[in-house]
C-alpha cells in the first residue's frame, strides 16, 4: 500500500480538524484513530510514514502510546500536536523522540516547518541506515553536504567522554554544535557551562575558571565559584581557547592533566569531573609554530576535531536557516516576517563574513523594521541587495505597469469560457500572493485583501495546494 500518515487522538472534533488540514494539503492517505489500539495500525498492512500524536489524556498515557508507537516501529518519524490551554508534562523521552511540537489550532508556516524537518530526519536515515536523534536537526538546521558531515561526527562522540575541539570562523554556529555534543551526551542532565576566554581579561580568567576565596584578592569580597565547578558533572565550553594567555594554558593543562584545582587563594584541591570542549577560530597549529599556543595543552584538546563550515560554503542552507530564524522570532516575540523569492535569491549572493551570526542578526533587524510583513529584495539592506536582482524586480514591476495600462481586457474573435478564464486569473494572483508570502496563507490573504477563510476556500476550489504540496515528503 501507499504511505500512510496516522492521526493519534481522542476527541472526534480535533482529529478531523488535523485530518481535514492534511487532506487538504494534498495527503491523501490519512488514517485517523483512538488513542487505545492505535499502534496496531502499523500491523494492518498500512505502511505508516509519519505519527501525527495528538491529545493522549495524561503525560502517563502519553509516554505510555509513545512508546507503543515506538515498539511498532523504532523509527518512524512522530510529530506532536499539544493544546496549548491544557499542556501535559514531558517526560525526557518525549522530549527527544519526537521531531517537533506544534500547538493547536495549527498554523501552516509552523506545520510546514516540521514537515521540513521530518524530510531531513528521512535523508539523514536513508544515507546510514541509522535513525538520526531528532533534537539534533532542530539546532544543526541546514540539509547541505557539510552539515550532514557535523551531524555524523557530533553523533559518534557525544556519547563519549573524548574532549573536542571545534574549528571555525567567528559566528558559524560553534557554540551550537559544542551544546549538541553535551546534549546527546551521557551528561545531558548536568550543567552546560560556556566561558569566552577571549572576552575576559588575562588576570581574571583564572578566577573565572576555578573560583576564589574571599580576600584572595583586592576586590574579592566573598567566596565564589568558578565554572569548573559549575559545570561539575557536565560540560565545560571555552570559547575562543586559541585567545587565552600561556601563563593560562599552563593552568588549564595542569587541570586536565590531573584532574584537579584549587580556588584562587586557596591550597585545597577540589576534584574536576568535567567533560571540556573547546573551540576556535585561530588556527592553533599555526599559533604553535608562532609560540603562541601550547602544543602540549593542544593534543590534549584536538582528541576529537570538529569543523565548522563557514556559511558561504553551505549557501543551499540559506532558505532553511531563515525559515528556522523566522519561527524563533515568531515563537519567543510574536512578531515574524515572510521574503519574497528574490529577497532569499539576494541573500543567497552574499558572502556572509559574520557567518549565521550575521544572518540572524539581519533577520531580527528585518522583522523590526517590517513586523509581520514581506521583505523584497529591495528592501534589503544595500550590502545584501543584488544589482541583478535589482533589475529584474523592476522589470517585472514595468511589466506589470504596462499590462495594467492596457486598459480592459478584450474578448477574443471566438468568445472565451468566461469561469475558465476568471479561474486562471485568480490562480495566477494567488499563486503569485503565496510565493511573495513564502506559502503563509494569513500573509497571501492581505496581500489579496480578503479574508483568510474566503482564500482557502478559493484555493481549495482550484486544488492549488493539493498539487503543490503533494512533494513535501
Amino acid at each position: 500500500m501507499d504511505e500512510s500518515i496516522l492521526v493519534v487522538e481522542e476527541n472526534p472534533k480535533v482529529r478531523k480538524h488535523i485530518s481535514d488540514i492534511m487532506d487538504f494539503m494534498g495527503f491523501e492517505s490519512i488514517i485517523p484513530a483512538k488513542v487505545e489500539g492505535c499502534a496496531e495500525r502499523f500491523n494492518d498492512g498500512n505502511k505508516i510514514s509519519l505519527v501525527l500524536l495528538s491529545g493522549c489524556g495524561s503525560s502517563r498515557e502519553l509516554q505510555s502510546i509513545f512508546r507503543d508507537i515506538r515498539i511498532a516501529d523504532a523509527h518512524v518519524p512522530i510529530i506532536q500536536i499539544v493544546d496549548s490551554q491544557n499542556m501535559p508534562r514531558f517526560s525526557q523521552e518525549l522530549e527527544t523522540g519526537c521531531i517537533a511540537r506544534l500547538e493547536l489550532p495549527l498554523r501552516y508556516n509552523r506545520f510546514e516547518h516540521a514537515l521540513q524537518q521530518v524530510n531531513i530526519y528521512r535523508q539523514q536515515r536513508h544515507e546510514d541506515g541509522d535513525p538520526r536523534s531528532v533534537e539534533l536537526f532542530r539546532s544543526l538546521g541546514g540539509s547541505s553536504e557539510s552539515v550532514k558531515r557535523v551531524r555524523r561526527m557530533v553523533e559518534k562522540v557525544a556519547n563519549t567522554e573524548a574532549n573536542v575541539l571545534i574549528v571555525g570562523e567567528s559566528g558559524s554556529g560553534k557554540e551550537v554544535v559544542a551544546r549538541n555534543v553535551h546534549y546527546h551526551s551521557s551528561r545531558r542532565n548536568k550543567p552546560f557551562v560556556p566561558i569566552n576566554c577571549g572576552a575576559i581579561p588575562p588576570d581574571l580568567l583564572e578566577s573565572e575558571l576555578f573560583g576564589h576565596e574571599k580576600g584572595a584578592f583586592t576586590g574579592a569580597i566573598s567566596t565564589r565559584k568558578g565554572r569548573f565547578e559549575m559545570a561539575e558533572g557536565g560540560s565545560l565550553f571555552l570559547d575562543e581557547i586559541g585567545d587565552m594567555s600561556l601563563s593560562m594554558q599552563v593552568k588549564l593543562l595542569r587541570v586536565l592533566q590531573e584532574r584537579t584545582y584549587e580556588r584562587v587563594g586557596s591550597n585545597k584541591s577540589i576534584t574536576a569531573n568535567v567533560r571540556i570542549v573547546a573551540a576556535t577560530h585561530v588556527n592553533l597549529e599555526a599559533a604553535i609554530e608562532a609560540g603562541r599556543f601550547r602544543e602540549d595543552l593542544y593534543y590534549r584538546l584536538n582528541v576529537f576535531p570538529i569543523e565548522m563550515p563557514a556559511l558561504r560554503d553551505r549557501i543551499d542552507d540559506i532558505s532553511l536557516l531563515i525559515n528556522d530564524l523566522t519561527e524563533r522570532l515568531q515563537h519567543e516575540g510574536g512578531v515574524s516576517i515572510s521574503m519574497t523569492s528574490l529577497a532569499v535569491d539576494a541573500l543567497s549572493q552574499y558572502a556572509w563574513p559574520g557567518n549565521v551570526r550575521e544572518l540572524a542578526n539581519l533577520i531580527e533587524r528585518l522583522s523590526i523594521l517590517y513586523p509581520n510583513g514581506t521583505v523584497d529584495v529591495q528592501d534589503l539592506p544595500e550590502k545584501y541587495q543584488s544589482a541583478e536582482l535589482l533589475s529584474k524586480k523592476v522589470d517585472n514591476d514595468e511589466t506589470h505597469k504596462m499590462q495594467t495600462s492596457l486598459g480592459a481586457p478584450r474578448l477574443p474573435k471566438d468568445g472565451l469560457d468566461l469561469k475558465d478564464h476568471v479561474s486562471q486569473v485568480e490562480y495566477t494572483l494567488i499563486r503569485q500572493a503565496l510565493d511573495e508570502s513564502n506559502g503563509i496563507v494569513s500573509h497571501a490573504a492581505k496581500r489579496l485583501k480578503m479574508g483568510r477563510t474566503t482564500l482557502v476556500e478559493k484555493m481549495r476550489k482550484l486544488g492549488m495546494e493539493r498539487k503543490d504540496s503533494a512533494s513535501a515528503f
